[in-house]
């Protein structure tokens, strides 16, 4: 995935509000960025540390830039959650998912679901199986070459767990799939000391028969890619 916009190097001086990002420019202009990430950007957000932001002016925009990537150690880190998805459904075209690489399968995105709404709704031509599959965005990394999710309380990452849960009674196939957007962990492991409830809730998943996957990306200014599997680690 390339970025569709023009990008800017800059250092960090602050994230703030959550949502709001201080960068000063390589030229030496300081502006105010989009941040897109609601979690706790465990590692991402050190005063000082080289960022890359998009250009993006228009009139329906408040903010002229979009905070892209963060350095954490000298790995940079695709921030933006929502290109979780848009990766995915890139990996799912060249077969690079594992689970779905078998010719056949389409799918749809967005799709609700009783009270919630999941990533993808994947359906085989030949075989007729169906699977849906929530996707989760990963950027923290606190241990050399381990990935953590997550790194705040996520009361909507339960309930998408609840809901997939909910259709494996029902006899349908369900996936939960976390996207690393690192290219410097191995493996990924879940992390009750951020939120025991949501690693309890997925070990209760898996236990109930949701299926769990992980997938690393290569990620740098010339773009973020899915490039392998990544085994993970759910032990509470």
């Amino acid at each position: 995935m390339k970025f569709d916009a023009p990008l800017k190097h800059g250092t960090l001086l602050r994230r703030y509000k959550r949502f709001l990002a201080d960068v000063e420019l390589e030229s030496g202009e300081r502006v105010t960025a989009h941040c897109p990430n609601t979690g706790g950007m465990l590692g991402c957000q050190k005063e000082g540390s080289a960022v890359v932001l998009s250009h993006r002016p228009s009139p329906k925009r408040k903010l002229d830039y979009r905070w892209e990537l963060a350095s954490d150690g000298g790995q940079w880190v695709g921030i933006y959650s929502a290109y979780a998805n848009a990766l995915v459904e890139e990996a799912l075209a060249q077969g690079a998912i594992e689970r779905f690489a078998e010719a056949g399968w389409s799918w749809r995105r967005e799709v609700s679901v009783a009270d919630s709404r999941l990533d993808f709704l994947l359906a085989h031509s030949e075989s007729g199986r169906q699977c849906y599959v929530e996707v989760k965005s990963v950027t923290a990394s606190k241990e050399p070459g381990v990935a953590l999710f997550p790194d705040a309380v996520t009361q909507r990452g339960r309930r998408h767990l609840e809901a997939l849960m909910a259709l494996k009674a029902e006899g349908v196939d369900v996936a939960m799939l976390f996207v690393v957007q690192r290219g410097d962990c191995d493996r990924i492991r879940v992390a009750p000391e951020f939120d025991p409830d949501y690693a309890k809730t997925l070990a209760e998943a898996i236990d109930r028969g949701v299926e769990v996957m992980a997938v690393g990306c290569d990620v740098s200014p010339r773009g973020i890619s899915v490039v392998r599997s990544l085994p993970m680690d759910v032990a509470t």
